[in-house]
């Protein structure tokens, strides 16, 4: 990476690094990335992060033993680069929220329901004709929610979160810090849901980059075919040779 101390790198995880899968839990890590992330941001100068839909316990397992700057559930929570950690408190109401949506989706075979602490997401993957109870259904648990809350679309997912949260806010907060203060932002992510750290990238003089074949419509300058390819960037530039020469 050319200049490396002017740039700062956000990555998305599913989708992104890593290939989606039928269920959260079914992602495979191929065993080099955890090593080549770490050795991106040590040329980096640690500015580097990850900015996911994940909450951040489980986030950490999939790059042991390294633990890297994370914003999960779409900035709902936040290890800093000191290792300090921020969250969004939900009271019992949103629990109890929870509970009746599992309870709604035995109706839903097929559907999964993962429960992240200050958010839940209906996965509809291995379901896809029930994707309309799925749609009806969300709006209302919204409202259920509260002005607190808001309805987070993705690929084969509806998620409900905090509403004050988002990775374009994660993404300024990180910004905020050092080592990633006075540095340009590099956002990559895959999904309607990176959509808003695409925009704070641009807004602020970095560049962003969609994982797709196809460019559709997206605020990211620019696209990359695969997670594959992202892979083999990272790899080149942890081992200091630019992307196209790998």
């Amino acid at each position: 990476m050319l200049e490396p101390e002017r740039w700062a790198l956000f990555l998305d995880i599913d989708g992104t690094l890593i290939e989606l899968a039928e269920t959260p839990d079914g992602i495979v890590v191929p065993p080099d990335l955890p090593e080549n992330l770490h050795r991106l941001s040590m040329s980096l100068g640690g500015a580097l992060a990850l900015v996911t839909g994940r909450a951040l316990p489980y986030a950490d397992q999939l790059f042991t033993p390294y633990k890297f700057p994370i914003a999960g559930l779409h900035g709902s929570e936040r290890r800093d680069p000191s290792g300090a950690i921020s969250r969004v408190e939900v009271g019992a109401a949103f629990e109890d929220l929870k509970a009746a949506l599992v309870r709604e989706a035995r109706q839903w075979p097929g559907v999964l329901v993962e429960d992240k602490g200050a958010a839940v997401a209906a996965h509809y993957r291995q379901a896809l004709e029930q994707r309309e109870a799925v749609e009806a259904a969300m709006p209302r648990y919204l409202d259920m929610a509260g002005p607190d809350f808001t309805l987070q679309h993705g690929k084969m997912v509806m998620e409900i979160r905090p509403a004050q949260a988002s990775k374009g806010h994660a993404l300024q907060a990180f910004l905020d810090q050092p080592p990633f203060k006075g540095r340009k932002p590099i956002a990559i992510g895959d999904d309607v849901t990176d959509e808003a750290m695409f925009r704070t990238a641009n807004e602020l003089g970095g560049h962003s980059i969609r994982i797709t074949e196809t460019p559709g419509d997206t605020e990211a300058k620019s696209t990359l075919p695969s997670a594959a390819a992202l892979r083999a960037a990272i790899k080149a530039l942890a081992s200091g040779v630019k992307p196209d020469a790998a």
